[in-house]
C-alpha cells in the first residue's frame, strides 16, 4: 500500500460539531500560511504521491484551489480533499476543485436526516448542504469516500446511513467511535447526551455490516477493538484492512501501531490485552472512553 501525505492546513470550521476531536486545536494551533503549505506538498512528494489535504475545515480556505493546483503541479497522483461537505453544495465550487486537481472527495456523514445531523454538526440547514453536495460529487463522477462518528444520537441510524451513500456511489465508508474530547469529558449532561457504549452500538453496527445492501463498499470500523464485535465482524477493523497503512504529516513519519504513537493519540491497550490473538493488530480503545467507562468490556480473544 502506497504511502499518504496528510497535511492539517488548520483548525477552522463552518460545523460546531460537538464531539470534533479537534476542538480544543481551533484556538491552540495556527492556520498555515500558504506557502508553508506548498514546502510541506513539495518535501512529501518525495515520500508520497497521495496527499490528503484537510483541517478543520480546509475548503473554508480562500487560497483552496491555488493550494490543490500546486498539489496537483507537484506531480501527485492522488489529492483528496477532506471535509464536511457543505461546500460542495455549490457545483461551480466543486467544477473548480476538479479542474485544479482534486480527484478524490472525503465526506463526514453523520446522520441520514436533518434532525439528527444538524442536531450532531450545530448548524440548522447543514444537512441540505451535505446531500446537495455528495448529489453534485455523484454527478461530476468524483471517487468519493465517506466517514461517520458512531455517538449516541446516532448508533440507532446507523443502517439509514449506509443506505442513503449507497445512492451516491461511495468507494469507501469508516465508521469511527467517538472520541470524548475535553469538552464532552468535563461536561456529565454531554456525556449522557452523546457518549454511547460499544456494548449498546454493537448489535446496530453489526446489523448494518450484515445488512449493508451494496457489497461494493469497502467499510472499515475505526476505534473498535477487535473484542466488541462478533468474530464474523473482524474483517472490517481498520488496523486489520490496512496493516502497514503509514502517515506522514508535516514531514513527520507516523507508524499508528507503534505504541508511543498509539498513546499520542489517545488510544491504549491493557496488560490482559497481552493473551489476545489480535494484540499486535489492535489499536485498543480510546483513554478518554475508559477513564468513563472502564475496561471490563474488552477481552481478549485467544
Amino acid at each position: 500500500m502506497g504511502k499518504t501525505s496528510v497535511i492539517k492546513t488548520g483548525f477552522q470550521c463552518n460545523n460546531n460539531c460537538v464531539f470534533c476531536i479537534q476542538n480544543n486545536s481551533r484556538d491552540q494551533k495556527k492556520t498555515l500560511t500558504t506557502e508553508e503549505v506548498k514546502k510541506i506538498l513539495k518535501k512529501n512528494y518525495e515520500i508520497s504521491r497521495e496527499v490528503v489535504l484537510t483541517g478543520g475545515e480546509v475548503t473554508i480556505r480562500k487560497d483552496i484551489f491555488e493550494l490543490v493546483g500546486f498539489a496537483k503541479h507537484c506531480g501527485y497522483e492522488t489529492i483528496q480533499i477532506q471535509s464536511n461537505g457543505r461546500m460542495f453544495f455549490y457545483m461551480d465550487f466543486c467544477k473548480r476543485l476538479i479542474d485544479a486537481g482534486a480527484n478524490e472527495f472525503c465526506v463526514s456523514v453523520h446522520g441520514s436526516n436533518p434532525q439528527i445531523y444538524d442536531d450532531l454538526i450545530g448548524v440548522k440547514g447543514g444537512f441540505k448542504q451535505l446531500y446537495q453536495g455528495l448529489s453534485n460529487l455523484k454527478d461530476l463522477k468524483q471517487k468519493i469516500c465517506t466517514n461517520v462518528v458512531v455517538t449516541k444520537l446516532n448508533y440507532k441510524d446507523l443502517a439509514n446511513i449506509f443506505k442513503m451513500l449507497s445512492g451516491f456511489n461511495i468507494s469507501e465508508c469508516d465508521f469511527s467511535f467517538l472520541c470524548v474530547n475535553q469538552n464532552i469529558a468535563k461536561n456529565e449532561k454531554l456525556i449522557e447526551k452523546i457518549v454511547s457504549r460499544y456494548t449498546e452500538v454493537r448489535p446496530y453496527i453489526e446489523n448494518c455490516l450484515y445488512e449493508r445492501i451494496d457489497n461494493s463498499i469497502n467499510v472499515r470500523l475505526e476505534a473498535f477493538p477487535f473484542c466488541v464485535l462478533g468474530e464474523k465482524y473482524h474483517s472490517f477493523v481498520k488496523r486489520l484492512c490496512v496493516p502497514n497503512n503509514v502517515v506522514y504529516e508535516e514531514n513527520e513519519v507516523f507508524d499508528f501501531m507503534e505504541k508511543k504513537v498509539m498513546s499520542d493519540i489517545g488510544k491504549e491497550k491493557f496488560e490482559k490485552c497481552k493473551q489476545c490473538k489480535f494484540y499486535d493488530r489492535c489499536e485498543g480503545p480510546w483513554i478518554s472512553y475508559v477513564k468513563i467507562f472502564g475496561s471490563d468490556e474488552f477481552n481478549p480473544i485467544k
